[in-house]
Parts: structure tokens; C-alpha cells; sequence
């Protein structure tokens, strides 16, 4: 099996990869179909022998899934099902999901989908300030193919494009499919960034959401020691002042019996 697999993968790499060309968007966590014609409607299974290509990168490929009645096993293949017509539907597609999907089936012309996924990447990981108080936010666009220069934007909640260095934030230059965004506490509360993919018309192809969530800043031990110790200073010297009035009082009152 692993043989006619090695073979097959051979063959088909080198048929080239040629044919109808679809691109899709998609985050972590959605479901996903790869659409094709291999089948007619009144198929009740995809009979028709189909293969189905993926290319992580430009390097190599690997089979997803052989039709009918062969699945190439890997730890994603619990995810991957063929419908009727021979469509590849992947659900909960994670950021290994994006790549180049190749349809191929005997005398049909190849479809070729490109699946790219959109993530965003706190940093620290559980969203919460540390030190500084700052948040940086990675945005990702997983593909195929090359990134297009300033494809990949950042919009705040009144959806204002941000750039450069701003009140509250600053933004890294896009590089190799990747945008970084910082922001700090002093941006306010409530505030929603959204990272977004576009075309070149400025036609936003898929966008993610992130809202920041900051915890309380902890007691400043320093300044919570500092008023302890006034209070204290201020509770003895109220101590020193009765306990001084008083012997006072009571020494007036020895003076004076003396002198009757």
C-alpha cells in the first residue's frame, strides 16, 4: 500500500497541476468544502476514482484522500470526508489545512483550490499584560501563494485603517504574509482590533477579530507598605498625644494637692 501510494504521488506530480484554479478564506476552526464535478447528482457515493493532491508548499505533494474505498491515513484524515459528487470537505480545518488542494480524475481537467487560513496570535498567549502591559497581536495569512505588498491590514472598532505608530498602538510593517500589531492598556477598554485580508481593490477577502482583555494591574506593594506605615505614624502619635495629656493633667492635679 505505502508502494502504490509512493507511485502514485510520482505519477501525479508529474502530470503538472494545470486546470481551473479556486482560492478560498477560511479561519482555524471553520468547516471547509473543496468543490469538484466528479459525480452526478443521482451518485449516492463519489464512485468516480478521484485524487485528491496537497501541496504544503511548492516543494511537494502528498495524497489527502483516493476515492473510492482508499483514505490515505494520517492524523488528519479522521477530518477529511468526500461527498457524492466527489467534493473534499475538511471540518475544523487548523492552520496545517492551508496549502494547495489538486483534484484529479481521468479525462477531466485538474481543479486546483487554494486554502487560506487567516489566524490571529496573542502574545502572551492567555491575552493578559505583563510588565510593560502591552499585547502584541501576530495576523497570519497561511497560503499558497505569495503575499501581495500591504495586503494584510488592521482596522479598530470604528473601523479606522491603522498604520504606523498611533495613541495606544503601533503597527509592524507586513512581512512574509504576517502583521504585527502592540497595543497597551492605555488604548481603553473595550476596544476590538480587526485584521483583514484584501484584494487590490481594497475589497476585504476575509477578516479576524480580536478584543484584548487586560486584568486589574496589582496592588503596588511599595505604595500600600508606605501608607501602613503613616497610618501607623499618625496612630502613635495620637497615642503619645493622650498618654502626654494625660500625665499632664494628672501631675497638675498631684502639684496642686501638695500645695493645700
Amino acid at each position: 500500500m505505502a508502494l502504490m501510494a509512493f507511485i502514485l504521488i510520482l505519477v501525479l506530480q508529474f502530470e503538472g497541476i494545470s486546470g481551473q484554479r479556486i482560492t478560498l478564506f477560511k479561519r482555524p476552526g471553520d468547516d471547509v468544502t473543496l468543490p469538484s464535478d466528479g459525480a452526478s447528482a443521482s451518485d449516492s457515493a463519489c464512485s468516480t476514482v478521484t485524487t485528491w493532491l496537497y501541496n504544503r508548499d511548492r516543494s511537494r505533494a502528498s495524497i489527502a484522500v483516493i476515492s473510492p474505498n482508499v483514505r490515505i491515513q494520517s492524523v488528519r484524515a479522521a477530518r477529511f470526508r468526500l461527498d457524492t459528487n466527489c467534493s473534499l470537505h475538511i471540518n475544523n480545518i487548523t492552520d496545517e489545512d492551508a496549502g494547495r488542494y489538486t483534484r484529479r480524475q481521468a479525462n477531466k481537467v485538474d481543479i486546483n483550490v487554494n486554502l487560506n487560513i487567516l489566524t490571529i496570535t496573542p502574545s502572551p498567549p492567555d491575552a493578559d499584560p505583563q510588565g510593560d502591559g502591552n499585547i502584541t497581536l501576530r495576523c497570519t495569512l497561511l497560503s499558497f501563494s505569495e503575499c501581495r505588498s500591504n495586503s494584510i491590514r488592521w482596522v479598530d472598532e470604528t473601523s479606522s485603517v491603522l498604520r504606523g505608530k498611533g495613541v495606544g498602538y503601533k503597527v509592524t510593517t507586513q512581512k512574509d504574509c504576517a502583521s504585527v500589531l502592540t497595543v497597551t492598556r492605555q488604548s481603553g477598554p473595550n476596544r476590538k482590533y480587526t485584521c483583514q485580508r484584501i484584494d487590490e481593490m481594497n475589497n476585504v477577502q476575509i477578516e479576524d477579530h480580536y478584543t484584548p482583555v487586560f486584568k486589574d494591574p496589582p496592588y503596588d506593594v511599595k505604595a500600600v507598605v508606605v501608607v501602613v506605615l503613616l497610618v501607623v505614624v499618625v496612630v502613635v502619635a495620637v497615642v503619645v498625644v493622650i498618654i502626654t495629656a494625660v500625665f499632664i493633667k494628672f501631675r497638675k492635679r498631684d502639684t496642686t494637692t501638695e500645695g493645700q
